[in-house]
């Protein structure tokens, strides 16, 4: 079976041939702190997660290499820490506890890596000097902005030409820059800003180089799979391409993923709309499997409406496929056929589940097939879902259960059993028994 994904930079879905078969390597960007991520936000991070569950289940996990990077110096982050009357570190802190709390119920798996940005100023810098040295940036009252008319090939992966870049008023006008198209690699900070010191003062550097420092530190300068929203083909995955090929010399990502927006009531999803929804408020009605599973339900790259008819439908099939947990079943199976084609098939969630449905009716039908059953909970588990928690009457604290789980999974991974044991132990004596099979693991309430 062949894995093909749909890269943005040639328009078409093809065939996944990695740079390097025993090191698997994906960055996606993250979120940017401000504010409690949306479930607009949350897309990318569950529809990489489980390509990154995919990939460890072909390449192997030690050969699979994720990144996934946090924003933690930006204008949204300064102003609103300003307006909050508290440091950028504070309002960062404050964030992301909620959104470490929010992948937890969602059962995202932790990356290989998740670096924040201010821990590679120092690269940043080093890589800015030598654009300069190149000839490919300059600086500009105080800035350093990169040329982009010196790179060729600006506008291949947003298709855009500084003409249409221009019109489209894409860019943001300063009358600094040598062309409109140019973009900052570095600016100054104002007072009371936080700021690092560079051969150019007092300042920080801008959104696109973070994520061209930290990847290239991190995965090299040429890597299989670099991910994120539609709406950061341009100009941040744009500029990272320009920035990156000019210093390192070489292609960056192989494959660039980009996931449609999320919509309510039929608008993109933003917190300039405030038509937003956020997990952390979802969590409060729906769990965590819930809000993932309605995320699945539409192709990545299309746009997904979302909607309390989307949750309340997608509740209801969890409900019946939390049966399950009785069951006796034979999971050393593997995978069934049809499901993993769609899957192979640039990610195509929506025919996993209806495979997953099909498969569950023909269960009702021949409740003794230990395979169908094992297939049945192998694609689940594939998904990180597990519909026992469903259901409403446990009254008992899921994230916490869930959060357990998941890092007594990473130390069996690790060969620390001792750890694994205790966390089981400790589980058990609270009342929760966990029930191990060769893919998943599951609980119940004693």
């Amino acid at each position: 079976m062949t894995l093909k994904l749909f890269n943005t930079l040639s328009k078409k879905k093809e065939k996944f041939v990695p740079v390097d078969e025993k090191n698997i390597r994906m960055y996606v960007c993250g979120p940017t702190l401000y504010n409690n991520p949306h479930i607009g936000n949350f897309r990318p991070i569950v529809i990489f997660d489980i390509l990154f569950r995919l990939l460890r289940d072909i390449y192997k996990i030690e050969n699979v290499t994720y990144v996934r990077n946090i924003t933690d110096i930006d204008d949204k982050i300064i102003n609103t820490s300003k307006n909050l009357g508290i440091s950028s570190e504070e309002l960062v802190s404050k964030f992301k506890k909620t959104f470490s709390d929010d992948l937890i119920s969602l059962n995202i798996l932790n990356p290989s890596k998740e670096p924040s940005a201010t821990e590679y100023i120092d690269q940043m810098i080093l890589m800015i000097s030598d654009l300069i040295s190149k000839d490919f940036a300059y600086e500009a009252s105080d800035h350093v902005l990169f040329e982009s008319k010196k790179f060729n090939d600006y506008g291949k992966l947003s298709k855009l030409s500084p003409k249409d870049i221009i019109s489209g008023a894409r860019v943001e006008v300063a009358d600094y820059k040598k062309n409109p198209e140019d973009f900052v690699l570095w600016k100054p900070s104002k007072e009371g800003e936080p700021y690092w010191e560079s051969p150019w003062g007092k300042g920080r550097p801008g959104w696109h180089m973070e994520c061209s420092a930290m990847s290239y530190e991190i995965l090299g300068s040429n890597f299989d799979i670099h991910g994120g929203g539609v709406d950061l083909i341009f100009p941040h995955h744009e500029n990272e391409i320009a920035q990156s090929s000019c210093f390192h010399g070489e292609q960056t990502a192989q494959v660039w993923m980009h996931n449609g927006f999320v919509n309510f009531s039929g608008e993109k999803m933003s917190k300039s709309l405030g038509n937003i929804k956020t997990v952390n408020e979802l969590l409060n009605s729906y769990s965590g499997d819930v809000i993932k599973y309605s995320l699945l339900t539409a192709h990545y790259r299309q746009p997904l409406e979302f909607s309390d008819n989307l949750l309340t439908s997608s509740l209801s099939i969890l409900e019946k496929w939390a049966d399950f947990q009785n069951w006796d079943l034979d999971s050393a199976v593997g995978y069934d056929n049809e499901f993993m084609e769609y899957l192979f098939d640039d990610l195509n969630t929506p025919g996993c589940l209806m495979r997953l449905q099909q498969i569950f009716n023909l269960i009702k039908k021949d409740p003794q097939n230990k395979e169908l059953k094992g297939y049945f909970v192998n694609g689940l588990n594939l998904f990180g879902l597990n519909p026992t928690i469903t259901k409403k009457e446990l009254k008992i604290d899921v994230k916490y259960i869930e959060n357990m789980i998941s890092q007594r999974s990473l130390a069996k991974e690790a060969k620390n059993f001792n750890e694994a044991d205790k966390i089981r132990d400790e589980l058990q004596k609270q009342g929760i028994i966990l029930e191990d099979s060769p893919k998943v693991t599951t609980w119940k309430q004693t």
